[in-house]
């Protein structure tokens, strides 16, 4: 009985603690900076350490005699349940806010109208390997700090399905448009990696190529063909080449107009991209009007 009120003390502590570390960002979207603390690896190495050794202490030679070690082992799931839940949920802030940054340049949308106009869109592709660099950061700090192998996989196996489905309702509500070489060429790059490091990670071919994933993988498919026909001339090439580090398409829109009218728009082109900065610069509170006039949102 004193071992079993000693463990279910540790469950409560260690569950109140990981909690407060899940709370510590306080913001809706964490950046792509972001890795899970060792604090937190450390916790979930706890529970899984008091759930191996919960019926060696809590049983008598060997027998459960008084349920204690049945109480217990049931806390203990559900704690552990209730952990994996909120850290999924704290990395897929980070997908969520990058989709977010994405669905600036959904067709309609004012915001995107003005970078485009502006050119400062710069390459759909640095979201992508932004969002993939914290993925691959995130795998290695689990699989470095935590100890239970099978949990790991079992992790890794619930954050891989989120990230494909909420993928996946992203591009369902955009199907009466294509999309932006901006957002294809995030999207392409996030989807290909995606399925490939988590199969180095041991994720099962089954668990890998879901309904969900063939959905979005046609979807892409289907974009990066139209997107290579109606990109700006030049950024095509780099498009396919998208494995390449130096490749940053951007909109062209002034090359081809010389003379006073190019000077005008020229000048025109720097006045708006000025004050897309200073939108940019006010966040969230200088935009509240905004999506009454744009097809998608902001954040």
């Amino acid at each position: 009985m004193m071992a079993s009120d000693m463990i279910e003390s540790c469950i409560q502590r260690t569950d109140s603690s990981f909690q407060s570390w899940l709370k510590k960002t306080g913001v809706p979207f964490i950046s792509t900076d972001y890795i899970v603390p060792t604090e937190m690896c450390a916790m979930v190495n706890v529970m899984l350490d008091a759930k191996n050794q919960s019926f060696k202490l809590c049983s008598v030679e060997g027998i459960d005699l008084y349920q204690f070690h049945a109480k217990i082992d049931k806390q203990i799931d559900a704690t552990m349940a209730s952990m994996t839940e909120g850290l999924i949920h704290k990395l897929m802030s980070v997908l969520e806010g990058s989709l977010s940054k994405l669905a600036r340049y959904d067709e309609g949308s004012l915001i995107g109208s003005l970078m485009s106009f502006a050119n400062v869109s710069g390459s759909g592709k640095d979201v992508g390997q932004g969002y993939v660099s914290f993925m691959r950061n995130n795998m290695d700090q689990i699989r470095g700090k935590i100890t239970d192998e099978l949990w790991i996989l079992t992790f890794f196996e619930t954050w891989y399905a989120q990230q494909i489905n909420i993928l996946c309702n992203w591009l369902s509500e955009r199907m009466d448009h294509g999309l932006h070489y901006y957002q294809c060429q995030a999207l392409s790059h996030i989807v290909k990696k995606i399925y490939s490091d988590f199969e180095l990670q041991g994720v099962m071919e089954d668990k890998l190529n879901s309904k969900a994933y063939q959905t979005v993988a046609n979807r892409m498919q289907a974009e990066e063909a139209t997107c290579q026909m109606s990109m700006p001339e030049g950024d095509d090439e780099d498009f396919a080449n998208g494995d390449d580090e130096s490749s940053k398409p951007k909109i062209k829109i002034m090359e081809k107009i010389s003379g006073e009218d190019g000077n005008v728009l020229s000048n025109v082109g720097n006045l708006v991209k000025g004050s897309v900065g200073n939108v940019l610069g006010k966040g969230l509170g200088g935009l509240g009007g905004l999506g009454k006039l744009g097809g998608g949102s902001w954040f």
